[in-house]
C-alpha cells in the first residue's frame, strides 16, 4: 500500500491555508477605501493563502500543494453552502438582525461561483509556477520564485473573478483599474513579508528534513489523491 502519511507541520500549514480562505470570504462583505482605491477587507488576509501555498509547494512539492488547494476549495464550498441554507431559514419575528445576517452571508450565486473558480485556478497556477521554477533554478532564488508565482496566480485569479462577477455591473475601465490595483497590492504584500516567509520555509525544511523537487510527476490538477 502506498504511504500517504503527512507530518504535523504539513497539517498545520494546510489548516491555516483553509482558514484563510474561509475567513477571507467572510471579510469580503466589508468594503473600504484607501485614497481613490476601493478594496474588499478580504485583501487583508487572502494574500496569506498564497504565501502558505508558496511554503507548501516549496517544501513538499506540487502534489501536496494540489491536495491542500482542493481541500480548501471543498471546505470553502461547504461553509458557503451552509450559510446559504441558514439564510433561507425563516427568521424569528423577534430578531432584528435578519437583514444584516442575510447581507453578510447571503453571497450571490454569481459572486460565489466566480470566487470558487478564480481561487482554484489561481492557486493551482501559483503552485505549478513555483514547482517548475524550482526545478529550473535547482532550488535557488526562492524570493524571485515566490513573487513571480504570486503575480501569475493572483493575475489568473483576478482575470477570472472580476469579469465573471462584475461584467455588466461595472464599466470595463473601472473594473480593470480595480483588478490591477488588487493584484499589485497583493504582490506588494507578498514582497513585504518575504523575509518572514523565507525563515518559515527554511525552518520547516530543516525540521522536516524535506525539500521536494517535482521531477517526473503529473501536473494534472484533477489527480487529487496523488500526494506522493
Amino acid at each position: 500500500m502506498k504511504n500517504t502519511s503527512v507530518s504535523a507541520a504539513f497539517m498545520m500549514l494546510g489548516i491555516l491555508f483553509c482558514t484563510c480562505l474561509v475567513v477571507s470570504n467572510l471579510m469580503a462583505a466589508k468594503i473600504f477605501v484607501v485614497g481613490d482605491i476601493t478594496l474588499s477587507a478580504a485583501v487583508l488576509l487572502f494574500p496569506v493563502s498564497y504565501i502558505l501555498n508558496d511554503c507548501i509547494a516549496e517544501v513538499w512539492g506540487y502534489r501536496k500543494a494540489r491536495f491542500i488547494i482542493w481541500t480548501g476549495f471543498a471546505i470553502n464550498f461547504l461553509v458557503m453552502a451552509v450559510f446559504q441554507l441558514a439564510v433561507l431559514l425563516p427568521p424569528s419575528p423577534h430578531w432584528e438582525g435578519a437583514p444584516h445576517f442575510d447581507y453578510i452571508f447571503g453571497l450571490a450565486p454569481r459572486l460565489a461561483a466566480a470566487s470558487f473558480i478564480a481561487f482554484l485556478a489561481g492557486s493551482l497556477v501559483n503552485a505549478y509556477v513555483m514547482s517548475r521554477m524550482k526545478l529550473a533554478s535547482r532550488g535557488r532564488h526562492f524570493s524571485l520564485r515566490a513573487v513571480v508565482s504570486t503575480l501569475l496566480g493572483e493575475g489568473v485569479d483576478s482575470l477570472i473573478f472580476f469579469p465573471c462577477a462584475y461584467l455588466g455591473l461595472l464599466p470595463l475601465k473601472e473594473m480593470f483599474v480595480v483588478m490591477a490595483g488588487e493584484v499589485l497590492l497583493k504582490v506588494l504584500y507578498e514582497m513585504a513579508v518575504l523575509p518572514l516567509t523565507r525563515r518559515v520555509v527554511n525552518y520547516v525544511k530543516r525540521v522536516e528534513g524535506v525539500d521536494v523537487f517535482d521531477e517526473d510527476i503529473s501536473y494534472n490538477p484533477l489527480k487529487i489523491g496523488d500526494i506522493g
